[in-house]
């Protein structure tokens, strides 16, 4: 029998951004350094329990709005902070639409798979699409999105 999936977002979720924030506040954004400082990113300790815990009756999925270009980073970060193994979904690179957009389509691809159980995320936005679509969402609350990110990922579609 197949499992459902459970959807766990990265940034704010299982990662932890602060630290390269600000090369994207202000004006003169600067996305390559944002994006190069992905392996120095520290984990959530509560991130990664919940996907553990996740893993063990769900397929695990994971779904962010980096993009893809960052493949190789986030495979490697993910490994090296021993979270299950799952498939990684990310954003085209040339896709600039807001996360929630973003993700609640990856989603809907998902479902038509199979059943998604719950999406895991940490951006309100994110959250509140999610639930109108017809998923169920545990918001993570660990990390409170900073205004920063926020506008990365929902006006800018960087992220």
């Amino acid at each position: 029998m197949t499992r459902p999936y459970a959807v766990v977002d990265l940034d704010g979720v299982l990662a932890d951004v602060t630290a390269r924030l600000h090369h994207i506040e202000g004006r003169g954004k600067d996305w390559d350094a944002f994006f190069a400082g992905i392996p120095d990113d520290p984990a959530y300790p509560e991130g990664l329990a919940i996907a553990r815990e996740l893993a063990a009756q769900h397929d695990l999925v994971y779904l962010s709005g980096r993009p893809e270009r960052t493949r190789a980073d986030t495979e490697s970060w993910l490994r090296r902070h021993g979270a299950p193994l799952a498939p990684v979904l990310l954003r085209r690179d040339d896709d600039r639409r807001p996360s929630r957009v973003v993700k609640v389509g990856l989603l809907r691809g998902l479902a038509a798979e199979r059943p998604v159980a719950v999406v895991v995320d940490d951006d309100p936005q994110v959250c509140r699409a999610a639930e109108a679509a017809g998923f169920q969402v545990y918001e993570a609350t660990w990390s409170r999105p900073q205004p920063t990110l926020i506008d990365a990922q929902e006006r800018l579609g960087k992220t």
